[in-house]
């Protein structure tokens, strides 16, 4: 127990203008593992794989393949020209074991998703990318009385929150632990962009 320490989330969040997106996952996975310095930055990720394939066609649109990294810069504009937020869920964790899975983080203190909700006056639709993102806004909601029932994965919930109408969706975790097809997590994540 005595290697254990709070870890405060090292990626600044990404707002673009008029973003409509948030996505949220939980927190970042160690350092050590990252192929950039941006969202989604291990290399065994899916996410931006799934991108790619959404509105690519490509799986590795976003990848360097040979450099086994990310096109951080395209990632950016592509993120910025579709008004695509980035964060998470978690403020500090502690992780009771070295690796990145979200059943090993201990929330030590939350994203303040109320702020952050404010802070983006054209937001329609906040994506959490796994149980433990979903979990964690959930219950950040339900502490402001903003009671939520969990979406099903692949689906959404709506509510109004500051007379303003969002939804809330949950999506499948793009990480490779778990247990669905790149090709049918992308089907799920095409539904966010489908939606309005």
């Amino acid at each position: 127990m005595s290697n254990l320490r709070v870890e405060k989330h090292p990626i600044s969040p990404f707002y673009p203008a008029h973003a409509r997106w948030l996505f949220l996952g939980s927190f970042p996975p160690k350092q050590e593992r990252w192929a950039m310095d941006f969202f989604y930055p291990n290399f065994q990720n899916d996410m931006w794989r799934i991108f790619g394939l959404i509105f690519f066609g490509d799986k590795n649109h976003f990848v360097d393949v040979d450099k086994k990294t990310f096109h951080k810069a395209a990632i950016i504009t592509f993120l910025t020209q579709h008004h695509i937020a980035m964060y998470d869920t978690a403020a500090e964790v502690i992780r009771h074991k070295d690796n990145a899975s979200d059943k090993d983080l201990e929330i030590v203190s939350c994203v303040d998703i109320i702020e952050v909700i404010k802070n983006l006056p054209d937001l329609q639709n906040i994506v959490t990318t796994g149980q433990k993102a979903s979990e964690t806004l959930i219950r950040q909601f339900a502490l402001n009385n903003i009671n939520i029932t969990s979406p099903a994965v692949g689906s959404y919930v709506a509510f109004t929150f500051d007379n303003r109408h969002l939804r809330l969706f949950r999506m499948p975790s793009s990480s490779r632990a778990y247990p669905l097809a790149l090709e049918k997590k992308a089907e799920a994540y095409k539904t966010v962009f489908l939606s309005l």
